[in-house]
């Protein structure tokens, strides 16, 4: 499983990250990147708030606002990309990894180091002299040389390099060895097949995105890196372009302001939970539903419904939800398989709740409207957690209600009354978005600052020492996930230069069955790149090549949004590969055996849900202005 998910989830309680046995200097130097990454993060706050102040109530814009946060945010991206390869939370997939046999994990692991320090290596000169072309331009508010903001790129690569070599020495010589040999004999291969590959043409793809992508993610190298390892493989090999392109294409994937909402949003989510706000939610949905019959799997999928769109971070939110309820539903006999698996299925079901960063993600590579997607995504998770309640109904019905209490109206009221300034969060939310009062990004500041408040004067449970670190934690999982998004652009855009999305356009365009052919072959294809890649390396990398074919078919955005953002979900929560089902199992602490035989009943909902979406476009479209 990736130890992202598991360390991801301590966002929520403002803990860093269990550290690996290091040195003092490696200590020192996780210090030095991780408060000024911290700093950035909350002066991004402070700013887009300040602006939106601004622009909305004194009717005064701050000119200068977007390009300061911009070139903060870059920063925050590379620093942040830093900070979580100093922490192992970079995504990757260590299924194979912890199953290998003793002599062959160290070197699975070892190459989990130096596979990066290799690709590392390769761009920091490129992105050195990217930055020194940026310098010649300057910024129009600001006057100020793009070098400012293009340096981030070479600082960050750079850092990421030193991080990766000052990992070497806890490895032994032996699996560095073996694994150096690999890697110099792999590159000696390409280099000596290189005319082979050049005649065979669009087949030699499958050997560097087929052979080399899918073999680095599952022998658990980093994905981000396994993008950039199997594009700089490509350009170098395949073709004469140098990887400064490489370079500029991470810094434009990584730039868009819509990608801003991330650290945001995933800042709200452990404000929301350090708070109490999420507890707030789930107690009144248990005083609501709690004493029925299979209650707390309803309360389950309610308070994943109304938590998931806020925080940003998947693990994040089975973190808010499962400790709360599975102590009870253990009082209850509740079975451990039953239990992991709704809640992993609960995770798939919930990923078009908005403000899910990857609607924003999505809608920023593929260039859909984000306020759309927000009011798109409520009724498809709501006809899957239908799905999904109907399975929980099924397996409930011989749970022991002899000792639950029905509580009172006046406890109802009570929790209702605790729990209704949290309530009214994720639905303002949605409602200054889909209202066009604010942007995803702008209103991320707005319900940061509601959160604040109610922590500090209404639930009074705001610790201020552990700011720092929820910043920091924000900030190692926005650079991991932007770092995905940056590397993946490139791959993507060498695939366009190819011609391969011309020849996937063909193909996808002239499937059988046309448009109902078409979506089939969509929900296959994300789920099963869902399992493999994760959600978002998934989506960004196909994304911007599908879409322009469901347009063509005249799919609506929206709806092929939600079709292949469900997919995704399916496949990322789908065992033996999915990592968001081990990740539930470990925020649980249940064995992940225990849930691979009760799981499929839920997957099977899912899927059956997500047919229901594909076939009405109205499910998704249906709320949208016309």
């Amino acid at each position: 499983m990736s130890t992202a998910a598991v360390e991801n989830a301590v966002i929520s309680e403002g803990v860093p990250p269990p550290k690996h046995p290091r040195g003092l200097l490696f200590n020192i130097f996780e210090q030095a990147v991780a408060i000024p990454a911290a700093i950035i993060v909350l002066v991004e706050i402070c700013l887009l708030l300040t602006s939106v102040i601004f622009r909305f109530f004194l009717h005064n814009p701050i000119v200068w606002a977007d390009e300061l946060a911009s070139t903060l945010f870059i920063w925050m991206g590379m620093l942040g990309s830093v900070l979580a390869l100093i922490r192992g939370q970079h995504m990757r997939l260590t299924t194979v990894v912890t199953r290998s046999s003793p002599k062959v994990r160290p070197i699975l692991e070892a190459l989990a180091v130096l596979g990066p320090a290799l690709v590392l290596a390769l761009m920091l000169p490129h992105a050195i002299f990217y930055a020194y072309e940026e310098s010649m331009i300057t910024t129009p508010a600001l006057g100020w040389s793009l070098a400012v903001r293009a340096s981030a790129l070479p600082v960050g690569i750079g850092l990421m390099l030193v991080v990766a070599l000052m990992q070497i020495p806890r490895h032994s010589l032996k699996a560095l060895g073996i694994t150096a040999g690999i890697l110099a004999v792999g590159a000696l291969v390409l280099w000596g097949l290189s005319p082979l590959l050049i005649g065979i043409g669009h087949m030699s793809l499958i050997l560097f995105f087929v052979v080399l992508l899918l073999g680095g993610v599952v022998l658990g190298i980093p994905i981000a890196f396994a993008f950039a390892i199997a594009t700089a493989a490509y350009l170098l090999t395949m073709t004469d372009v140098p990887l400064l392109v490489m370079t500029s294409r991470m810094d434009e994937g990584m730039s868009s302001l819509i990608l801003l909402a991330v650290p945001l949003f995933v800042f709200l989510g452990a404000l929301i939970e350090m708070t109490g706000m999420a507890a707030a939610m789930v107690g009144f949905l248990a005083s609501l539903l709690g004493h029925v019959r299979g209650g707390l799997n309803y309360v389950l999928l309610g308070a994943m419904y109304l938590v998931s769109g806020i925080s940003g971070s998947k693990a994040a939110d089975m973190a808010a939800v499962a400790p709360i309820l599975f102590p009870e539903m253990k009082k209850r006999g509740g079975d451990e398989g039953e239990m992991i698996s709704l809640l992993s299925a609960s995770g798939a079901m919930s990923e078009t709740i908005p403000p899910s960063i990857v609607l924003i993600a999505i809608g920023s590579v593929a260039g859909v409207s984000i306020a759309s997607l927000f009011v798109g995504g409520l009724l498809p998770a709501f006809v899957l957690a239908i799905a999904l309640g109907v399975i929980s109904w099924m397996r409930a019905r011989k749970e022991d209600m002899s000792k639950v209490v029905k509580p009172t109206r006046k406890m109802i009221l009570n929790a209702f009354v605790i729990a209704l300034p949290a309530l009214l969060l994720p639905v303002a939310i949605r409602f200054f978005v889909a209202e066009g009062v604010a942007t995803a990004t702008e209103v991320s500041t707005l319900a940061i600052a509601y959160g604040v408040i109610a922590g500090l004067f209404i639930y009074r449970k705001f610790d201020i020492t552990k700011i720092i670190p929820m910043l920091a934690s924000t900030a190692a999982l926005s650079g991991a996930i932007l770092l995905i998004i940056g590397a993946a652009s490139s791959m993507a855009w060498s695939l366009t230069t190819s011609g391969f999305s011309a020849d996937l356009t063909h193909m996808m365009s002239n499937l059988p069955g046309g448009v109902f052919g078409f979506m089939a072959m969509s929900i296959v294809m994300f789920i099963i790149l869902g399992s493999i890649l994760e959600g978002i390396p998934a989506i960004v990398l196909f994304g911007p090549l599908l879409f322009p074919v469901a347009r063509a078919m005249e799919i609506h955005d929206v709806h092929y949004a939600m079709v292949v953002i469900l997919a995704m979900g399916i496949g990322l929560f789908a065992p033996p590969f999915g990592v968001g089902y081990y990740s539930a199992c470990a925020i649980a602490k249940v064995d992940p055996d225990a849930g691979l035989k009760k799981i499929w009943p839920y997957l099977g909902a899912l899927v059956i849900g997500l047919i229901v979406v594909a076939a009405i476009p109205w499910i998704s479209t249906g709320f949208l202005e016309k």
